[in-house]
């Protein structure tokens, strides 16, 4: 018997669905980097990359600065 249970879809919204989450996050992180607090050069990262079966729903998503998201994916 196998302890692998089925497998769950992942959410991937559409483009408008997708941007008013987008606005979401930001507000909810108080448009500030979660990381180094700016207020700039703001950008929506995925905790989990989509292309790790990360899917787009606000508890996968984080609000950084440019500099911190680049350096996440350095």
């Amino acid at each position: 018997m196998s302890s692998i249970g089925p497998k769950k879809p992942r959410i991937r919204l559409v483009r408008d669905a997708y941007e008013k989450l987008h606005q979401q996050v930001l507000e909810r992180d108080n448009w500030r980097c979660q990381n180094c607090e700016s207020m700039q050069n703001l950008e929506v990262h995925h905790k989990r990359l989509r292309s790790k079966l990360g899917d787009d729903s606000d508890l996968n998503l984080i609000t950084l600065c440019s500099t911190c998201h680049r350096l996440t994916h350095s």
